[in-house]
């Protein structure tokens, strides 16, 4: 069974709830989808210059302490930027280097692109102890080279949705059940392309990905996560944005309408680092799933 637990939660908040930055910039068409024309390099580009300032400027107007997953070639092509949202106080998260698929790449590839985000990550005076998979994927090696080099929690996979949990190891067959290992020390805080504003908003018309879907029914599925949420025990809520794709006028104003529904109804913002602190292993999760069933069939 997955090891997991509940938060500790301060005094009259509900869920915890991260906001986190993918600030890819240029690495995404780079890494994820081998786009290289200076058009795509634009939007990017508008991340960084545009969308990254707009959202330092929300979080600080509601005082928000948010994660910020950087690849390294964002560090290097736009370090400025980066710069400020450290001096801003926000968290930093290893993010790969240029987006890379890592289940493409060998154990020894892999560890280059580990070691060339750290360096960059260095540049801007951060040593990370939290990690985000481009494009949220694991190969077979990325978690004992998350153990090897000392990270304590990650936010890529989605075997929960409201309860962070000890990512075990598994062996995936085909013809017979998967098996899992034991649970390793790295805590997997969960996130979920419902909570993504990627898929539903960016254009990538070579790659037959529609995007420029209303926002409003982005928001309406958000919010009904979010409400969910509410009604549990120590949980938490995990958004995830793209400064490129956030940072667009007509996004960035539902999102600040989203954040003040949140924050009048219990949210404690906060960092991945922070729940990764107030996390409680429990083994009492079957009184919460059947608080869940309960709550499922009321």
């Amino acid at each position: 069974m997955q090891s997991s637990g509940t938060l500790r939660l301060p005094e009259g908040k509900r869920v915890a709830v991260n906001i986190g930055c993918d600030f890819d910039a240029a690495s995404v068409w780079l890494g994820t989808y081998k786009l290289f024309s200076p058009a795509y390099m634009s939007r990017g580009e508008f991340g960084a210059a545009v969308g990254a300032p707009r959202l330092l400027r929300l979080f600080e107007k509601y005082d928000i302490q948010t994660s910020w997953c950087i690849p390294g070639h964002t560090i290097d092509t736009y370090i400025d930027i980066c710069k400020e949202v450290v001096a801003k106080g926000h968290e930093i998260c290893h993010h790969g280097y240029a987006h890379e698929n890592v289940t493409e790449l060998s154990y020894d590839e892999e560890k280059i692109v580990m070691e060339k985000g750290l360096e960059a990550l260095q540049k801007i005076g951060v040593t990370p102890s939290g990690y985000r998979s481009p494009a949220w994927d694991f190969s077979e090696n990325t978690l004992s080279i998350l153990e090897e080099y000392g990270f304590n929690y990650d936010s890529s996979l989605m075997g929960n949705d409201f309860y962070p949990y000890w990512i075990r190891p598994v062996k995936v067959n085909a013809d017979k059940g998967n098996v899992y290992g034991p649970s390793s020390k790295i805590l997997e805080i969960p996130v979920s392309w419902y909570l993504d504003d990627f898929p539903t908003q960016e254009f990538v018309g070579d790659q037959g990905e529609g995007g420029l879907r209303c926002v409003h029914e982005v928001f309406e599925r958000w919010k009904s996560t979010y409400d969910y949420a509410c009604k549990l025990d120590g949980a938490c809520f995990i958004l995830t944005l793209h400064p490129q794709t956030s940072g667009r006028a007509h996004f960035i104003k539902e999102l600040e309408r989203f954040i003040q529904y949140m924050a009048s109804n219990g949210a404690w913002f906060t960092t991945l680092g922070n729940i990764y602190n107030v996390f409680e292993r429990t083994d009492e999760s079957q009184n919460r799933y059947a608080r869940e069933r309960s709550l499922r069939s009321g």
